[in-house]
């Protein structure tokens, strides 16, 4: 007797759809803290600067990096359903501010606040606002700063309260994805090669891969030239050499990979209104591999801290 075929369950959309919130006024940054050039105009202007960073500034990238992961550790405390994310961006930006580095997000091409909140079906770019969180919602939160002159990116998805299987397993294998992107990583191997293995992981996973937002090379300018697709594409044959630095930053989605923007000129939501899920890490290229810089001082990495509670 042949055997009676199953479909697998639709993965459902996010109900209700995330709605834009009120925006608060743009915090402030006391007038000791060092700024990145754009802070004040809002452009960065072109990127010039070379894809391989000194010893002086991988030293910095590491406190910048350090720096990065502590907030997202002690924001991601805070992360229970009834806050709302522009409290989420106040909690980020006073610790910023505390620990002396500057939201590095804050006036970029003239972004509102100090971190991206991006819940649901957002994607990236996430404006802070007053809409709380809800049980059961999925949130990244985007954690930039810039100190000694560098910056140091990172970011965490987060489950609020008791989230759905579905989303439970996306946020998972987005986790996974970044750490397959990053084992590729090594001193002669090529662009490409990391998004191979996280478009490969992520369809062994029926999962789909956002195409039209990449990690990027970082240092003292927030986004270099140096562009990291998370899917394969066979022109990206730049070689990664030993003081190469940059993000790898995946974003996964349970239905498919077409987005569409807000209004705001920022936020990026999933056009059928499936759940997406990014993690994020900067990383230096070694001589024996790579360089999580994105790290406390004492080694512990958010991303593995918050999947193990």
């Amino acid at each position: 007797m042949a055997k009676r075929k199953t479909k697998s369950p639709k993965v459902p959309a996010s109900l209700p759809p995330v709605q834009q919130g009120l925006v608060s006024p743009r915090r402030n940054v006391p007038s000791s803290i060092a700024r990145p050039p754009y802070a004040l105009t809002g452009d960065p202007g072109p990127s010039v600067l070379s894809l391989v960073r000194t010893q002086d500034e991988i030293k910095s990238m590491r406190k910048a990096g350090s720096i990065a992961a502590e907030v997202l550790l002690y924001v991601g405390e805070q992360v229970t359903p009834g806050i709302t994310t522009d409290k989420l961006d106040q909690i980020a930006h006073d610790e910023i501010i505390r620990l002396g580095a500057y939201p590095s997000p804050l006036n970029y091409r003239g972004f509102p606040k100090s971190v991206c909140t991006s819940v649901n079906e957002v994607v990236c770019h996430g404006i802070p606002d007053s809409r709380q969180l809800q049980d059961g919602d999925i949130v990244n939160i985007d954690v930039t700063v810039f100190y000694e002159g560098v910056h140091g990116d990172t970011s965490v998805t987060f489950l609020v309260g008791e989230v759905d299987q579905y989303s439970r397993r996306l946020v998972e294998v987005t986790r996974n994805a970044l750490s397959r992107g990053m084992e590729t990583v090594q001193n002669g191997s090529q662009v490409c090669d990391i998004g191979q293995a996280i478009e490969k992981f992520a369809h062994s996973n029926q999962l789909s891969v956002v195409r039209e937002f990449i990690g990027h090379g970082v240092g003292p300018e927030f986004h270099s030239s140096l562009a990291i697709p998370h899917y394969y594409d066979r022109r990206a044959t730049t070689e990664l050499l030993t003081g190469m630095s940059f993000t790898i930053e995946p974003m996964l989605n349970l239905g498919g990979h077409i987005l569409h923007m807000w209004d705001d000129t920022w936020t990026v939501v999933t056009t059928d209104g499936r759940r997406s899920a990014q993690f994020e890490h900067t990383l230096v290229v070694t001589e024996e591999g790579y360089e999580i810089l994105t790290q406390t001082s004492s080694g512990t990495i958010p991303a593995e801290y918050f999947a193990s509670q």
